[in-house]
């Protein structure tokens, strides 16, 4: 009989993004610039003399425990778990050994795994019914974006600071647009400024906004929600959406939300106010946001990840436009100077 995952919530993340592996990657970078011939020779001598030494956390370390708890609510005689999470690593089978040996250490209850030996890591995401994947590489996460298999994300550095996180629940934080939703309105207000994106999104507060590249991801967590006991209010899972959205354009997201039949535990409008400091307040397992701007303070105190712009995205090309005007007033000033 096939194993069925359709109501199971499947997270792939990369070694890197599980466990740190800066050191060794950083070995591998300077092999590969001093000669690219021996480089993964001598990659492989340094992952086998050090592969009975532990590993530190990852980013995504604090999310996989969490999700992975999830599971001891599973109903008794079930056979589709409700979580479960793959290793899907760049690394060879020889040199990721470490990473499976750390795992075994740990007791996490990871049992499925991939070892691509240089190949992208997101050819196998559809094969593994991926729902969400983390990685640290940004050619991998950019791929996933761009063929909308799966909700995917580059992880920041793990936080700097001692926070600790529920044990008992997995909390989810959510940027809003070109997150959850489209970029469109987002872009309405980048190309036409923000009054216009505010009369735009009350003259359109009753049209739910269209899907955005994690729209699927938080529909399975709704379920993943139903699957456990208790009345959803209550349920370990927990969802926020955090935007830079405040009133006249919030209700249009509440009417989303609504039409999508999601549950929303937590919602913060909060109109241009630091997105940081809600989140050491609302201590997420992970945060989702689509621009550096907010990513750069809130990774410093909660576990968070870049959701990338497709290739062929017209916001992307906005912001790249914007930041080669800067450049260029910033080298023009300089010159001045």
């Amino acid at each position: 009989m096939p194993i069925d995952l359709s109501e199971t919530l499947v997270v792939g993340i990369s070694a890197t993004a599980l466990f740190d592996l800066s050191e060794a990657d950083k070995v591998f970078r300077e092999k590969k610039a001093e000669d690219p011939e021996t480089a993964i020779i001598e990659y492989r001598e340094y992952m086998l003399q050090h592969e009975n030494e532990p590993l530190n956390d990852g980013t995504g370390m604090p999310l996989v425990k969490a999700l992975l708890g999830l599971n001891k609510h599973q109903a008794e005689g079930g056979k589709n778990p409700i979580v479960e999470v793959v290793v899907i690593s760049k690394n060879s089978p020889e040199t990721g050994f470490r990473v499976l040996k750390e795992i075994r250490r740990r007791g996490l209850a990871i049992t499925r795994s991939a070892f691509t030996a240089g190949e992208p890591s997101s050819d196998y995401l559809e094969a593994f019914y991926v729902d969400l994947f983390l990685t640290t590489d940004e050619k991998d996460a950019q791929s996933v974006v761009d063929s909308k298999v799966c909700a995917g994300a580059i992880v920041k550095e793990p936080p700097r600071s001692s926070y600790e996180l529920r044990d008992d629940q997995v909390r989810f934080a959510f940027d809003a647009d070109a997150v959850l939703f489209s970029e469109d309105s987002e872009l309405i207000n980048q190309t036409e400024g923000l009054d216009k994106f505010w009369e735009t999104e009350d003259l359109q507060k009753e049209v739910p906004l269209q899907e955005g590249p994690h729209a699927n991801l938080l529909k399975k967590l709704s379920k993943i929600q139903e699957r456990l006991p208790g009345r959803i209010e209550y349920s370990p899972v927990r969802l926020a959406i955090m935007t830079a959205r405040n009133s006249p354009a919030e209700m249009r997201v509440i009417n989303t939300i609504r039409e999508w039949n999601v549950y929303i535990d937590q919602a913060f409008f909060l109109g241009g106010l630091q997105k940081s400091r809600f989140l050491k307040a609302f201590k997420p397992h992970i945060f989702f946001d689509d621009q550096d701007s907010h990513l750069d303070t809130a990774s410093l105190d909660v576990p968070s990840a870049k959701v990338l712009y497709p290739s062929d995205s017209p916001l992307k090309k906005v912001f790249e436009e914007k930041e080669a005007n800067k450049l260029m007033q910033s080298t023009a000033n300089d010159s001045a100077d």
